[in-house]
Formats: structure tokens, sequence, C-alpha cells
């Protein structure tokens, strides 16, 4: 059998499993960059939320940032709810003590935006639970 023979049907087979392979890798590398962009930007877990974290990480609440007029202030005292005392595990709801607020931006892109524009994405008060004792202390001091 001549060779002249054989390749068209070559290049037709290899033309059948080499395109849709070809996509399918493109479409898995743009997928993936479109994830890591999103992870990187916060929008995987809680975007546009002010977080509640516990100071061993444990998130207590989430609160949308457009709720919000103002973000507390560390040494601000919050009153969290909770979700109830069925499992000993879970935080207790009562007043926390802002230890440290972390603010998280991303860059704008998009046409009309300026080149280093950030907009907040997330916002992240550590806390800590006070009792009822330290808050009678701590409202003693402030109203001196």
């Amino acid at each position: 059998m001549p060779l002249s023979t054989i390749t068209p049907f070559t290049s037709f087979i290899s033309f059948c499993l080499g395109m849709p392979t070809a996509v399918g890798a493109y479409y898995q590398a743009w997928k993936t960059r479109q994830e890591a962009r999103q992870a990187r930007d916060g929008f995987i877990f809680s975007s546009n939320c002010l977080e509640y974290v516990t100071l061993n990480g444990d998130c207590i609440n989430l609160i949308t940032l457009e709720s919000l007029h103002t973000l507390p202030k560390p040494g601000d005292v919050v009153f969290l709810p909770s979700s109830g005392f069925a499992d000993l595990s879970q935080i207790a709801p009562g007043a926390f003590r802002v230890d440290r607020i972390e603010h998280i931006y991303a860059s704008v892109e998009g046409h009309g935006t300026h080149a280093k524009q950030a907009r907040l994405v997330k916002a992240v008060a550590h806390v800590d639970y006070i009792d009822y004792n330290d808050y009678n202390d701590y409202n003693d001091y402030n109203n001196q």
C-alpha cells in the first residue's frame, strides 16, 4: 500500500482526535485562570462581607458590607448572635471586643477606571469574647 493513500486518512484521524483535545486543554486552562483570579479577589468565600472571627480563627458572624453604615473600630464592643446552644462547641451569643480590623481590597477592572483604583471586598474583625464583669468594667472606665 503506497504512503500517498494512507496520508489523507491519518491526517483526518489526527485532526478528529487532536482538535477536541486542543479545545479541551484551552478550556481547562481558561477555567483555571478564572478560578485563580476569583480566589485572589476573595470571591470564593464571604465576599463583600464583614466577617467576625475569634482569635483562634472560628467565624462567628457574616454581615454584608452594603448593610453597614460604618465599620467597627478596634476597642469597640459588639453584640453578636448565635445559632443556639445545641452543641457545646458553638460560640455563645454575647459581647465581643474588637481587637483589630483587616481590610482586603481588590483592583477594579473595566472601562473608565483609574490605573490603581481599588475597592473594599472584605473586612475581617478579630474579636475576643468578654464576659459580663469585663463589660461592666469597660463601661465604668468609659463613663468616668
